[in-house]
């Protein structure tokens, strides 16, 4: 019996060091990399071929040495399909499944091997890393480099490849991808945003299923019209505001997309993101780098609402230029004069504009061209010289005019654009993107300058420097792009003998170039990113303009839906909300809705009646009393418009000291007579006591709302407190103070 138990005890022993001399040979063979922030960490590990793999995206592991045991948990069966949780999934080879890159070398060979080289960790700041994987293949010499750049406190990470090769000649990039994310886990939820003109994101919620959900677009400029780089990852569940594991993300690029969600055989999601290689594999020259556009996301275990909260702060400190600065009001003349207008109409306005209390008079579009006046849509542009019949003072009077009635100046400009009935296409029809052959296609009778050409680069900068070289007084710009790639061709790139299919990638990153050199010239001048509405709106294209108007439907019901979804990605400083005349809504429900952020009037002021003159004036002093709340507080979503008769949302700012609330009626079908149950507030301070007011009231009007009861934040974030909104009291604005 004895020795029988002592034959045991010593098979013990010998599996015992089976494993520990396993795990030490494992440990030997692998390198283990720890991408992490806070509240989340991404695990790469190397495997026994020294390819890099994803083998964890969780929860942060609180032991560095149990972190290389991870894999040893899965048993997938790879034979069918190469890896699925490859790094950075090569073509050619061993892999069988969607790639993130694809190439031809300079021998025509369509093969590629990427294995594990080096990685570096810099800390950037306390709060900051950036991680670097060299990748190389081994038989061409051919890199990529992967990139990790962590921001701690707020949960993001921003993602990019950099693709170089020392062959002796150009390298051919089929696919280029961004970021290939791989999760292991059990059911998916994609929410992505579709949509058209005036109907811009579209929330849709999808369960993954095996396959590949694919986000794409291929409009070359205006990309974001259909659909866009921003979707919501939830994981296990449905997304929820306030509870689950979620990921909130953005491929920020400002042309042709594609984002691939993959649930494969193992039911575990693969996501490649990146440039769409739709018609665009890109020649790379020998030591040339190819930089691809980030992917940046927020990571959360606690919603929806604390991941958007994380990428606002994230983009406020790090991102959208001046974030944390200020924004002005402004009256704009488009719903007030369309194209009709003149010098002496544009002066009434500038004391419209000083009369409501705005900041700057905003003139649009109609301003410019002579032998083609800019009277529609179909002459002018390209030709950025002042009318003489409509402005024969020229813009610098107007400019001085403003000024003596105290309010700045700003102008609309389309400078990527040109109309057939232009000088400028008579004058440079190769500067314009158009196949030869064919007969010319418009959007809005309008075509687009080909970027990728360095001369018209120079005239896109000439545009914006002569207009602040002759008006150095010039406050604002809004920068238009409103049409898309049609018969995409360059002369140019013909000219160089360089493909066609450069193109996409060339106009976008000349777009850029053109940026950087307005910027750097003039590095504080807000400027309003815009094409017809939602078609831009990335944090590439951000990091050069200090807002972007989120849609042409200023209809302010169809507002709150809109500012509700880009809301999830952007704050609220970054949105252009203006008051018109769209809707059958009272003007206090469009002015409130517009207060959500940086709010702006295209209407006809001196139209107003007494009372809705009073209000106007009295709810942007409100309004710049608060804003600061709005544009760097915390934003916490109440109740969801897509779900229930009303919206609700609140901000806080950091002291939870002040926050205010907006509340609105979005559906009377049924006759609603009043908030049926009070809404339940977020983000204050349970300890502290709170008085609530309602402000924004109409002249003549009366709130049903006690401002002098205290309440706790505890009672006010538990059992809330009830709007009262009704058929007669349709947007409720309230103002929350801590009482001391």
């Amino acid at each position: 019996m004895r020795q029988k138990i002592n034959r045991y005890l010593n098979t013990k022993r010998i599996v015992l060091l089976g494993f520990i001399l396993a795990a030490i040979q494992l440990s030997a063979q692998t390198t283990t990399i720890a991408i992490a922030t806070s509240d989340n960490m991404l695990l790469l590990q190397t495997d026994t071929n020294n390819r890099l793999r994803t083998i964890y995206f969780g929860k942060p592991l609180e032991n560095e040495s149990e972190f290389a045991a991870v894999s040893a948990g899965y048993n997938y069966d790879e034979f069918n399909s190469g890896i699925y949780n490859s790094s950075y999934t090569p073509s050619g080879t061993w892999n069988l499944s969607e790639p993130a890159i694809q190439v031809k070398h300079a021998d025509g060979n369509p093969s590629l091997e990427l294995k594990y080289v080096s990685h570096k960790v810099e800390k950037i700041d306390d709060n900051s890393t950036l991680t670097s994987i060299l990748l190389k293949d081994p038989v061409y010499p051919f890199e990529v480099t992967l990139f990790y750049k962590v921001w701690k406190k707020e949960n993001i990470i921003e993602q990019w490849t950099e693709i170089k090769h020392k062959e002796k000649k150009p390298v051919q990039l089929l696919k280029y991808a961004s970021a290939n994310l791989y999760f292991a886990g059990k059911d998916f939820y994609l929410t992505s945003f579709q949509g058209e003109y005036l109907k811009e994101m579209q929330p849709v919620e999808t369960k993954l299923v095996q396959g590949i959900r694919t986000v794409d677009s291929k409009l070359g400029t205006r990309a974001m019209l259909l659909q866009t780089p921003n979707f919501i990852m939830s994981f296990g569940k449905p997304a929820s505001e306030n509870e689950g594991n979620v990921m909130i993300g953005q491929l920020a690029w400002s042309s042709n997309f594609k984002l691939d969600f993959e649930i494969d055989s193992h039911k575990n999601l693969r996501l490649i993101a990146g440039i769409n290689p739709f018609a665009s594999e890109y020649t790379l020259q020998p030591n040339k780098v190819f930089k691809t556009p980030s992917l940046i996301y927020a990571l959360s275990n606690n919603g929806t609402g604390e991941a958007s909260r994380n990428l606002h702060n994230w983009a406020r400190k790090y991102r959208l230029l001046d974030g944390e600065g200020e924004r002005l009001t402004l009256l704009n003349n488009w719903e007030a004069t369309f194209f009709d207008f003149d010098e002496n109409k544009i002066k009434g306005l500038f004391k419209d504009a000083k009369d409501l209390g705005v900041d700057l008079f905003l003139l649009d579009d109609g301003w410019f061209g002579n032998k083609y006046p800019r009277n529609n849509d179909d002459a002018g542009l390209g030709d950025w010289q002042e009318n003489k019949k409509k402005l024969p003072s020229g813009l610098g009077y107007l400019v001085k005019e403003a000024k003596k009635e105290g309010v700045k100046f700003g102008i609309w400009i389309e400078p990527e654009m040109v109309n057939p009935r232009s000088e400028l296409y008579e004058k440079h029809l190769d500067w314009v993107i158009r196949q030869p052959e064919r007969p010319e296609i418009y959007y809005r009778n309008q075509m687009v300058l080909d970027l990728s050409n360095p001369e018209v680069q120079d005239f896109v900068f000439g545009v914006v420097d002569n207009l602040f070289v002759q008006n150095p007084e010039l406050a604002f710009i809004k920068w238009d792009c409103n049409a898309v790639i049609y018969n995409a061709y360059s002369s140019y790139l013909n000219k160089k003998g360089l493909p066609q299919s450069n193109l996409y990638v060339d106009y976008t990153e000349g777009l850029y170039n053109v940026l950087k050199r307005i910027r750097a010239k003039y590095p504080k001048v807000p400027m309003m990113l815009c094409s017809g509405g939602g078609g831009r709106g990335d944090y590439e294209f951000l990091k050069y303009f200090t807002e972007f108007w989120p849609t042409d439907d200023t209809e302010p019901l169809e507002r709150i839906f809109v500012q509700w979804d880009y809301s999830y990605f952007f704050p609220s400083i970054a949105t252009c909300n203006h008051v018109t005349d769209w809707g059958k809504q009272p003007l206090k429900f469009r002015v409130d809705v517009a207060s959500m952020g940086k709010l702006g009037f295209d209407i006809v002021a001196a139209k107003l009646n007494p009372d809705d003159k009073t209000f106007c004036k009295q709810a942007i002093t409100n309004y710049n009393s608060f804003k600061s709340i709005v544009w760097q507080g915390d934003m916490f979503r109440l109740v969801n418009p897509h779900e229930n008769d009303i919206a609700a949302l609140m901000y806080v700012n950091s002291e939870k000291n002040q926050a205010i609330v907006f509340n609105y009626l979005v559906n009377n079908r049924f006759n609603i007579t009043a908030t049926k149950r009070p809404v339940v507030l977020n983000g204050l301070n349970p300890k502290k006591n709170y008085t609530v007011k309602e402000i924004n009231l109409y002249p003549g009007t009366k709130s049903t709302i006690d401002s002098n009861k205290i309440y706790t934040g505890d009672f006010l974030m538990k059992a809330g407190i009830n709007p009262n909104v009704n058929l007669q009291r349709t947007s409720v604005v309230l103002e929350i103070k801590e009482v001391q």
